[in-house]
């Protein structure tokens, strides 16, 4: 049986969680999450705890067991803390601007990128415009909003210029020898 699939996923106060069929709803502090869930795993709902079972052990229902889980506890988690990913903007005028609720970025282009986010995404600005932090509840809009941004202009090796996750490591390269 999958490790991550049979640990129950604790309800914290104020967290409610209602069910209609295969359909999932989390209300909480900060929002509410909805997903759909596949028919072959029961999601069991019994003193303070989501529980999550299958109905055999094909290999598929068994990756759908822990995959339920884990997205069963994400949207407990980002219901009650939210989720959050901190990027870093490296580079000689390379900068972040908030304007409204969206982001605009400098990143060596001869215009400047705008960046418009979803509803329950919002974005923060530290450092003089060197951090970009990406805030929502739902996770998986959070990492790919997150790798949005980052996509606009990733990091290079020979310089480390770019947008890049906080703590990830640019493998540097080093440049021309030279001809002598």
């Amino acid at each position: 049986m999958s490790r991550i699939g049979r640990m129950p996923v604790a309800l914290p106060n104020g967290v409610s969680v209602t069910q209609e069929h295969n359909r999932v709803t989390v209300k909480g502090p900060r929002g509410t999450l909805t997903r759909e869930f596949r028919p072959e795993v029961r999601i069991l709902q019994e003193d303070g705890q989501i529980r999550v079972e299958r109905c055999n052990d094909s290999r598929a229902n068994r990756a759908l067991h822990g995959l339920t889980r884990a997205l069963l506890a994400n949207m407990v988690v980002g219901v009650t803390e939210g989720f959050r990913k901190r990027l870093m903007v490296q580079g000689v005028g390379y900068r972040a601007e908030q304007q409204g609720k969206s982001l605009s970025l400098q990143v060596g282009f001869s215009h400047s990128v705008p960046v418009v986010p979803p509803e329950g995404i919002q974005f923060l600005i530290d450092n003089g415009g060197r951090t970009i932090t990406v805030e929502g509840i739902d996770k998986e809009l959070v990492g790919e909003i997150a790798a949005r941004i980052r996509a606009v202009r990733k990091p290079e090796p020979y310089k480390g210029r770019g947008i890049a996750y906080e703590g990830e490591v640019i493998r540097r390269k080093a440049g021309k020898a030279g001809i002598r």
